[in-house]
């Protein structure tokens, strides 16, 4: 799904524009999905694991003291659990090396990135008229900040057009891109790159639609546009199109970021994990933990405590991939594509 999702009709000027707007799903999906703090929502995956995991030990029988005196449930669980944990850190740590090495070369590829980098600088400069900010939510806002200011300029000019219905049109038109684009600029205000509230405004202003509002109206109206109307028409898809491209640029910094912070907590995460589903393969039987509190037996408690810590690093390997994969499917198609999602 891209950034028009939820158009179906190309004379729809005034599509959604944030991503709630285009996307067919709830407010509390999406924020579990993208803007939920990642650490947050894996605590709450735990809780939940945890209940329901006490829930079911209670009601179902035998109990679990039972199970344990006359089985080696235990042991296989938590022996499984340690080679599943390590296995899992491995993949991490594996998929973090991928992201790094990206970043490794010879010194003519470095010059190339740099080059480009540079490159993409200088013509920001051009289209902002100000050196390139440092941080990349002001320099998001300020490529943002430019496509309204060329949106409000085409306003203005075409206000008392003799063709009323191109008038309407770029009225509507002007009206979406101007309320995006403050909404964008009020949500990148003093945002920092590493948490995904820089990414998450990026994904709000809905620049592929705009683009091809743009080329859909010089060419409808090919006839009524001036020179110096088709090159205000321009100049905004120039803005436009800079936008897209420091997005994608942005998003995959985070993308690196995020994989590289992701490795660095389930590896924080694997020692305790490691630990206790030692101690409880080494320690814990049928006798460790006796006895029953508000009617659930203390085994039962501090078996499903202990899963639910060495489950944990799985856990958080999801929150961030449902982030990461959610955040790459809206933004599969870079430009004016609208990818729609089909039924399963």
């Amino acid at each position: 799904m891209s950034d028009g999702a939820a158009a179906d009709d190309s004379s729809d000027i005034s599509t959604g524009n944030t991503m709630r707007e285009r996307a067919d799903e709830s407010r509390l999906k999406l924020w579990l999905l993208l803007g939920a703090n990642r650490l947050v929502l894996t605590a709450g995956m735990a809780v939940i694991f945890f209940a329901l995991f006490v829930v079911v030990g209670t009601v179902l029988y035998p109990p679990l003291q039972a199970i344990v005196a006359n089985t080696s449930t235990l042991k296989y669980l938590f022996s499984q659990m340690i080679g599943a944990v390590i296995t899992g850190v491995t993949l991490v740590v594996t998929i973090s090396q991928l992201v790094i090495s990206q970043e490794n070369g010879p010194l003519g590829d470095q010059r190339r990135r740099m080059s480009n980098t540079m490159d993409f600088r200088k013509y920001t400069t051009e289209l902002t008229g100000e050196p390139a900010r440092a941080d990349p939510s002001a320099f998001l806002r300020n490529i943002v900040q430019v496509a309204e200011e060329r949106t409000n300029r085409l306003e203005e000019k075409m206000t008392g057009h003799d063709n009323e219905e191109l008038a309407q049109e770029i009225d509507e038109f002007s009206e979406s891109v101007t309320g995006n684009a403050q909404v964008v600029r009020d949500q990148l205000e003093g945002g920092t790159f590493g948490s995904f509230g820089v990414l998450n405004a990026a994904l709000n202003f809905n620049y592929g639609w705009k683009i091809f509002q743009v080329e859909r109206i010089a060419d409808d109206y090919e006839d009524d546009l001036t020179d110096e109307e088709n090159e205000l028409l321009e100049e905004l898809r120039t803005a436009l199109s800079m936008f897209g491209a420091a997005r994608e640029h942005i998003k995959t910094l985070y993308f690196q970021w995020a994989l590289i912070d992701l490795s660095q907590v389930i590896l924080y995460m694997a020692i305790p994990a490691l630990l206790i589903a030692g101690c409880m393969l080494v320690f814990v039987d049928d006798g460790t933990f006796t006895g029953m509190i508000l009617g659930m037996e203390h085994l039962l408690l501090v078996v499903g405590a202990a899963f639910t810590v060495t489950l944990a690093p799985f856990m958080l390997f999801t929150s961030y991939i449902l982030r990461i994969a959610t955040a790459a499917k809206r933004t599969l198609a870079i430009g004016p594509f609208i990818l729609r999602e089909s039924q399963r």
